[in-house]
């Protein structure tokens, strides 16, 4: 996958939040600041961002304005669902005025029924947890740990065209195999077989037919789980009786978590009980960092008092419940299915000369570079057309 992308960076942590009704709040008390110096405190001064700052619209992105924001007084821009390091789906408000640098090349090619985009989780020493993950959310590309990773889109076109690989690899690859290989065919792979090294995720290819199958039925299973729903697929179930169940409310304001593996019960706060939880969704880790309390403590460590990141939900909402079920569900298969992963690395690997040799390797200099994606109008600063 020769194009890829730097993570986010979001200048300000106030524009992303685990619910969406709490960015609205932040705009509006952001547009309905009392003078400027009030807006400009609030909005968190960065050198690429401030009040003032003059940039495009971000693609497709038609609600958000490109006056600037010192003289915005209009409606909030629609949250968009993103995902947060390796699991974790929260809101962005996708206005590039507030973001410092929103990779824009990603928003052209974003779509809700083709793109996928595979994700490095950035390499964090002798930590546990995957190489890669994948989305059909916008990632913001940040490990647990923080260690930037590449984001690499699966198609580098909006509508599932031309597809980010080496020009020539998926028909060397069936005629090697004697079967079609499509491009998802090979992100399948690559989430099965994907491992950290210090320069990046490597991605050993098998020489082997039944191998090759094997792992693309199982990374397929392990796309599934992690797309939590998108592009009509099912949403993720545990067995019936695995299934976990909220047993005690969660707490309004919830201040703890903890496991208790003698009975595989979630401890939230004083009084809240989730179960069954295995052992492998609690221990499950992403940059050295395990999720499950990654996940609580972004939704319940202390904001500072006056900032726009203090505007949050006054308790537990349900919709957290939701999705932390959902979560444990999505460890839990993804665990299950990781040693069936691993026993495939013994298959006879397919080299990087038999690459060179076929002329694959190495990608010609344009693959690594986004492609003009003019379909859509483009608005710059001020509300001005992007010139061509």
């Amino acid at each position: 996958m020769p194009w890829s992308v730097a993570p986010l960076r979001l200048g300000r942590g106030w524009v992303m939040a685990p619910d969406a009704g709490s960015l609205r709040r932040r705009w509006d008390a952001l547009v309905g600041a009392a003078d400027e110096a009030a807006r400009e405190a609030l909005f968190e001064v960065s050198r690429s961002r401030g009040p003032r700052s003059t940039v495009a619209r971000l693609p497709g992105q038609r609600a958000a304005g490109t006056g600037r924001i010192a003289h915005e007084t209009g409606r909030c821009p629609e949250p968009v669902r993103v995902l947060h390091g390796a699991y974790d789906e929260q809101w962005l408000l996708p206005d590039n005025r507030l973001i410092d640098a929103a990779r824009p090349e990603l928003w052209r090619v974003l779509d809700t029924t083709h793109q996928l985009f595979a994700v490095e989780q950035g390499p964090v020493p002798r930590a546990g947890g995957p190489a890669l993950t994948v989305t059909a959310h916008l990632p913001d590309g940040r490990s647990p740990a923080g260690r930037p990773g590449r984001i690499r889109p699966l198609y580098r076109r909006p509508g599932g065209l031309e597809p980010n690989l080496a020009p020539g690899l998926t028909g060397q690859l069936a005629d090697r195999y004697g079967l079609p290989v499509t491009p998802r065919d090979l992100l399948c792979w690559i989430t099965v077989a994907a491992h950290a090294t210090p320069r990046g995720c490597a991605v050993p290819l098998t020489a082997d037919p039944a191998a090759w199958a094997e792992g693309v039925a199982l990374g397929r299973r392990l796309v599934e789980v992690q797309l939590r729903g998108a592009h009509g697929l099912p949403r993720p179930k545990l067995p019936g009786g695995r299934r976990p169940y909220v047993r005690a409310a969660i707490p309004a304001h919830p201040d703890a978590l903890s496991y208790d593996p003698a009975d595989e019960t979630l401890l939230i706060g004083p009084t809240g009980r989730v179960s069954p939880v295995p052992a492998a969704a609690w221990e499950a880790e992403a940059g050295g960092v395990r999720v499950l309390e990654q996940w609580f403590a972004r939704r319940t460590a202390p904001a500072e008092a006056g900032t726009l990141e203090a505007l949050r939900p006054a308790s537990w909402p349900q919709e957290w419940t939701s999705e932390l079920l959902e979560l444990i569900t999505v460890l839990a298969l993804l665990a299950e299915l990781g040693p069936r992963a691993a026993a495939l690395a013994t298959a006879p690997p397919l080299t990087a000369t038999d690459l060179h040799t076929a002329g694959i390797l190495p990608a010609p200099a344009a693959s690594h570079r986004p492609a003009s994606v003019l379909d859509p109008e483009e608005e710059g600063p001020g509300g001005q057309l992007t010139l061509v």
